[in-house]
């Protein structure tokens, strides 16, 4: 018998106005289960209740925070095997990159944990006498989030956990694409010492869940990762004063000099354009080569993506798992004849593949003969395709890296200091790596973008703090001792 799963409003599992089937991508005949959708007066219940429990929260102890968060981030690293497999179950990528996300996400449960206990103030001295002056961070109140199906649990964890860690209450819209690792998520913050109704999972549509998040006056912020249609369409949010929070697209680069370790780049590449299956904010779909290395540059590269093992997420020896869905397949075939018609070379790859099971599984593809005016060198693809752009100069690498309207990672691959140290400093974007992947980063500094891809404070790390707070001041006159 198929399970029924709801959403957790109030302190409570509640049943939906209807419900969606959720379906393993690597093989559609497996029914993980249905899940609740929540209409509008559940959501109304979910927020009324958030905003009497933050009451209580805000004056908690920091040790209640500090235990609450400390738990859940262990067991979610316990667990991780057992709820990495049920991730990749739904999302697809390969088993250990589903348990390698869970464990992850209990780290940001546990770096946030111990934040509970750093929470100091600043005081100053006013210009006028007798006067003393106390800074300090309070929480900004009911936090909505809504998450992506990337990464399910990862992205999640490092919005709800600084958002509990600094006295809020939270608005869980995961994607409608992976509710089965927001249920298990949920039911580990049921167990613990938290006011009923300051965590609630509201699963349902963007059409209704998602837009009367945004034109609600109880929702104090909005943390939001997703595309940027919908980035843009939540920044209405703004009409009621409230922050807002979005992390959204990106086309991101990979300069390859002709004075790198080829291996190196050509691995760098590999790992940045095609792991998770393209599907992550931070793959390089961009690669643009040095002419003096160019040609066996993308030898190499393409014999790396025919090399790719692709399979079912669940089994042994998957490099590369299925695509989200049946729509994200179709949109990244038809990038595939984008391409051909815009005059690149489709070097590898670009087709569906049988498998044993039916799922959504492409061949990891590679177009050459490309300039960063076609628009698979311009918009956000979130597939298993790299796109080589030759060049003839790092000045040229440069401008071709910042000719693009987003401007979250990049990267270089030089054994050349003064290249390395220009291209941090020039390098437009919000994250810079040299010699390394785009793909890939630490929980504990700051996350983020410019242009198309962020808009509001960095996620991440201590600096979490400028969005899930806000900033007092406050005078203090107590007069002369008698």
């Amino acid at each position: 018998m198929t399970k029924q799963n709801f959403s957790f409003i109030g302190g409570e599992w509640v049943s939906g106005e209807g419900e969606i089937e959720n379906r393993n991508p690597s093989d559609v005949s497996d029914l993980i289960g249905t899940y609740a959708q929540a209409g509008v007066d559940q959501l109304e219940t979910a927020l009324d209740a958030a905003r009497a429990a933050q009451l209580q929260w805000r004056n908690s102890g920091l040790e209640q925070r500090y235990n609450a968060l400390m738990a859940i981030g262990q067991e979610m690293i316990a667990r991780s095997a057992e709820l990495g497999e049920l991730l990749s179950r739904e999302e697809g990528k390969p088993r250990a990159e589903g348990v390698g996300e869970v464990y992850r996400a209990g780290q940001f449960f546990t770096y946030y944990a111990a934040e509970t206990l750093r929470q100091i103030g600043d005081t100053a001295d006013s210009v006028r006498a007798n006067i003393e002056i106390d800074i300090r961070r309070e929480p900004v109140g009911v936090v909505a989030i809504i998450s992506p199906w990337n990464f399910p649990i990862a992205t999640a964890s490092w919005k709800i956990a600084p958002a509990l860690a600094f006295g809020n209450a939270v608005i869980w819209k995961p994607a409608n694409l992976t509710p089965a690792s927001a249920v298990a998520f949920a039911e580990i913050v049921e167990k613990q010492d938290l006011p009923r109704g300051l965590f609630n999972l509201v699963m349902g549509s963007g059409n209704a869940v998602g837009q009367h998040l945004v034109e609600s006056s109880k929702v104090d912020a909005i943390s939001f990762t997703g595309s940027v249609p919908v980035g843009k369409s939540i920044a209405a949010a703004a009409q009621n004063f409230t922050k807002i929070q979005l992390e959204m697209g990106s086309k991101n680069a990979l300069a390859v000099m002709d004075d790198c370790d080829l291996d190196l780049a050509v691995s760098c590449a590999l790992n940045g354009a095609f792991g998770s299956t393209g599907q992550k904010c931070t793959a390089s779909s961009r690669l643009i080569v040095h002419e003096g290395v160019h040609d066996e540059f993308v030898d190499r590269l393409v014999a790396g993506a025919q090399a790719f093992k692709v399979g079912h997420a669940l089994e042994e020896g998957t490099q590369i798992g299925p695509v989200v869905s049946a729509g994200q397949l179709q949109g990244n075939l038809d990038y595939i004849e984008l391409g051909k018609s815009e005059g690149a070379d489709l070097l590898c790859g670009g087709g569906r593949l049988e498998l044993p099971t039916d799922g959504y599984y492409m061949q990891p593809a590679v177009f050459a003969s490309t300039d960063n005016a076609m628009r698979i060198n311009r918009e956000e693809m979130f597939a298993p395709i790299a796109c080589v752009i030759k060049v003839g100069s790092y000045e040229e690498a440069l401008n071709c890296v910042n000719d693009t309207s987003f401007g979250l990672t990049s990267g270089i691959v030089t054994r050349s200091l003064s290249r390395a140290s220009h291209f941090r400093r020039n390098a437009r974007t919000g994250c810079v790596m040299v010699n390394l992947p785009t793909a890939g980063t630490d929980y504990h500094v700051p996350f983020g973008g410019r242009g198309d891809s962020s808009y509001g404070p960095r996620e991440q790390g201590g600096y979490a703090k400028e969005f899930y707070t806000t900033v007092k001041t406050a005078y203090i006159a107590s007069g002369d001792p008698e």
